[in-house]
C-alpha cells in the first residue's frame, strides 16, 4: 500500500470506531475526519468542502423540508385517522400501520413518516389494551423498507443515484428503485405482520397500556421536599411502604445540588432535599399528592400550578436537545418549561435528571402550561408520544401541498426538471402558502445528515483516487474467486448491511458505491446491479437500535432493549438478501 492509502485506511479506521462507538455525534466524527484528510494531504485543499455543493446533498435537505409540509398540511394525519383503528386484530393492525409506513415512506422522508405514525400507533395500542412494544417495531421497520422504493425515500438511495451520475454520466430516476424495492418492502411487510411480532421475548408482550401512554419504561424523576412534608426527619428507609403503595421506587437523595452516597437508605430527609425516584407518570402523581412533594421548578415562581400539564415526548438525534442537560440548556428558564422524568430503556444513571445527558431515544418528561409544551416541541424538534391536537395543522391546504409535491415528482420522473430543481419549486411554493413558515424552513433541515455528507463526500472521492476502492475491490474479489458474480454482489451486500447495522446508513453508501463501480469493473460487467445491491444493504439496518434513527425512536417508547432488535431483524435481513438478489438481477443483468 502507498502511504496515501495507509493514511486513508487508518482514517477511515478510526471513523467506523467512533461511529460505532457513538460517543461523539456523527456529524462532528466526520468533520474531524475532513479536517484530518485536508492536514494529511488525502483530499486537497481546492476538493475540501466540495460535498457541501454535491446535489445529493441538496436534495436530502429539500425533501426533509417538503416532508415537514407534507406533515404541516395535515394530508398524512387525515389518511392515518381513517385508516388507522384499536379495534382490529395485532396482525391487521400491524398489516395495514405497516403498508402505510412504507408507502409514506416512499414518498417522503422516512423518519418523518415514523414520526407521523408512531403516536397513532401507541394510542391504537392504548385502546386495544396491548403493549405498543408489538407494532412499533414493525412499524419502523416497515418505515425502512418504504424508504427503498423510490429516490428520495430514504438518503442512500439518493446518494446512491448522484454517485453513479458522477461515475457513470446519468443519474438513477425517481423509480428506478422501485422494481427491487417494491418487492423487498412487500416480502418485508407480510413478514413483519405475520411472523415478525411474534419472534419478540415475551416480556415485551406484557401490557397495561390501558392504565398510561404506555407502562413499559418507567421514568427516573426528581421530587422537592416542601414545607410541611410528612416525610421530613423520616429516613429514606421508612417510606418504602408507602413508596410501593404507589408503585414508586426511591432510588436516591439528593441535597444542596449534591447526590449522597449510594441509595441514602439512612439519611434523614430535610426541606429542600430531592429525592430520585423511579416511576411511571401516574405513580409520580400519587407519590407527590401522598407525601406533599412538588416537581423541581413549581416552587420558584417560574412555574404556575394552574400552568401545570405532563407531556411525553422522544429525542430524535436532530434535536437540539440532542447532548444537552436541562440545566445547560437552560430549559426551565429560557422556556419556562421543567423537565421532570427521563426514560431510557430502563437503564439507571447517576446524574442528576435535570444535570442528565440527553441522548437521542430518550423519553422526556415535560412539565409546563399547554401552550408552551406545544411550541418547545416543535422549536426543538421533540416528537410527542401522543397527539393532543397541539400542532397547528392547516387542514385546508392538504390537497394543495399533495397536488404540488406530486406535479414536481412528475415533471421529474418525465425529465421536464431536474430533480432538485422540482423539489426547490416545491419549498418556494410551500412557503409562498405558508404550508411551511418561512421561519422554520431551516428547522426542517436535520443539519447532522447534512454536514455529515458533505464532509463524507470528499473522503470517499479521496478512497478512489488514492486506490482505495481498487484494494478493497481486488480483496472482495480474490475473496470469491471462481465463483460466480452473483456471489460476489451477494457478499457486497452482505457486507454493506453488516456495516448499516453500526454506523450510520448514509456514511455506508458514501463509502460502499465507489467500492460496488470498482467491484464491477474488476469483473467486467454491469455496474448497475452492484450499485442497486448497495443501495439496499445501506437501508437494510435491522439488527441494531443505533443503525438506523427510526430504530432509535421506538428504544424509548416501546421500552426495548439492545438485544431485542436481532430477534426479528435477523430474519428479516436474510429475507431482504433473498428478495433483492434474484430481483436486483432480473430487473438490472449483469
Amino acid at each position: 500500500m502507498t502511504p496515501d492509502q495507509i493514511i486513508l485506511f487508518t482514517l477511515l479506521f478510526f471513523v467506523f470506531i467512533f461511529l460505532i462507538w457513538g460517543r461523539w455525534r456523527y456529524d462532528l466524527v466526520a468533520f474531524v475526519a475532513l479536517l484530518a484528510a485536508l492536514l494529511t494531504g488525502i483530499v486537497p485543499t481546492d476538493k475540501a468542502f466540495s460535498g457541501f455543493g454535491h446535489p445529493a446533498v441538496v436534495i436530502i435537505a429539500l425533501v426533509l423540508i417538503v416532508s415537514r409540509g407534507l406533515s404541516n398540511s395535515g394530508a398524512i394525519e387525515l389518511l392515518a385517522r381513517h385508516v388507522v383503528s384499536g379495534s382490529r386484530k395485532l396482525a391487521s393492525h400491524i398489516g395495514i400501520m405497516s403498508t402505510l409506513a412504507a408507502v409514506l415512506s416512499a414518498l417522503m422522508n422516512n423518519v418523518a413518516a415514523l414520526a407521523l405514525l408512531m403516536p397513532v400507533d401507541i394510542q391504537a395500542a392504548a385502546k386495544a389494551k396491548r403493549s405498543p412494544a408489538l407494532s412499533l417495531m414493525p412499524l419502523s421497520f416497515a418505515s425502512i423498507l418504504g424508504g427503498m422504493i423510490t429516490l428520495i425515500g430514504t438518503p442512500p438511495n439518493i446518494v446512491i443515484a448522484e454517485f453513479r451520475r458522477d461515475a457513470l454520466g446519468e443519474p438513477y430516476k425517481m423509480f428506478d428503485f422501485a422494481p427491487v424495492g417494491i418487492a423487498c418492502a412487500a416480502v418485508g411487510v407480510a413478514y413483519v405482520a405475520l411472523i415478525g411480532w411474534r419472534l419478540l421475548p415475551s416480556a415485551r408482550k406484557e401490557s397495561d397500556s390501558g392504565k398510561e401512554l404506555f407502562d413499559l419504561a418507567d421514568y427516573v424523576a426528581e421530587l422537592s421536599v416542601k414545607e410541611g412534608s410528612p416525610v421530613i426527619g423520616k429516613r429514606i428507609r421508612e417510606l418504602d411502604a408507602l413508596a410501593e403503595k404507589s408503585d414508586v421506587e426511591i432510588i436516591g437523595l439528593i441535597r444542596k445540588g449534591r447526590r449522597l452516597p449510594g441509595l441514602a437508605r439512612i439519611a434523614q430527609i430535610e426541606v429542600g432535599d430531592i429525592l430520585v425516584i423511579e416511576a411511571p407518570p401516574g405513580s409520580i402523581e400519587d407519590l407527590i399528592g401522598s407525601m406533599k412533594l412538588e416537581y423541581i421548578g413549581t416552587g420558584t415562581g417560574v412555574l404556575k400550578d394552574d400552568e401545570l400539564v405532563l407531556s411525553e415526548v422522544v429525542v430524535p438525534d436532530s434535536s437540539a436537545l440532542a447532548g444537552r442537560s436541562a440545566i445547560s440548556f437552560r430549559l426551565l428558564y429560557r422556556y419556562r418549561v421543567a423537565l421532570v422524568g427521563v426514560s431510557r430503556g430502563g437503564v439507571r444513571f447517576r446524574e442528576d435528571v435535570r444535570k442528565l445527558e440527553i441522548n437521542p431515544g430518550d423519553v422526556l418528561l415535560l412539565l409546563g402550561a399547554e401552550e408552551r409544551l406545544s411550541d418547545i416541541t416543535g422549536r426543538l424538534g421533540l416528537l410527542p408520544l401522543a397527539d393532543r391536537g397541539q400542532r397547528v395543522i392547516q387542514r385546508d391546504k392538504a390537497w394543495l401541498a399533495v397536488g404540488l409535491f406530486a406535479a414536481a415528482i412528475v415533471a421529474a420522473s418525465v425529465g421536464v426538471v431536474y430533480l432538485p430543481i422540482a423539489l426547490g419549486c416545491v419549498v418556494a411554493a410551500y412557503v409562498f402558502f405558508n404550508i411551511v413558515p418561512i421561519r422554520s424552513v431551516y428547522d426542517s433541515v436535520e443539519w447532522p445528515v447534512i454536514v455529515l455528507l458533505g464532509c463524507m463526500i470528499p473522503i470517499g472521492g479521496a478512497l478512489q483516487a488514492t486506490g482505495g476502492t481498487s484494494l478493497i475491490a481486488d480483496g472482495i474479489v480474490t475473496l470469491s474467486a471462481g465463483y460466480s458474480p452473483v456471489v460476489v454482489l451477494t457478499l457486497l451486500i452482505i457486507v454493506t448491511m453488516s456495516l448499516s447495522d453500526v454506523m450510520n446508513n448514509t456514511a455506508t453508501a458514501v463509502i460502499a458505491a465507489p467500492i460496488a463501480i470498482e467491484i464491477a469493473n474488476r469483473l467486467s460487467v454491469n455496474p448497475d446491479p452492484f450499485l442497486m445491491g448497495v443501495a439496499v444493504a445501506a437501508s437494510s439496518a435491522f439488527l441494531t437500535p443505533i443503525g438506523h434513527k427510526n430504530n432509535t425512536l421506538i428504544m424509548g417508547p416501546g421500552g426495548y432493549k439492545f438485544g431485542d432488535y436481532w430477534r426479528m431483524g435477523l430474519p428479516l435481513e436474510l429475507i431482504v438478501i433473498a428478495v433483492a438478489v434474484p430481483m436486483i438481477l432480473w430487473v438490472w443483468p449483469m
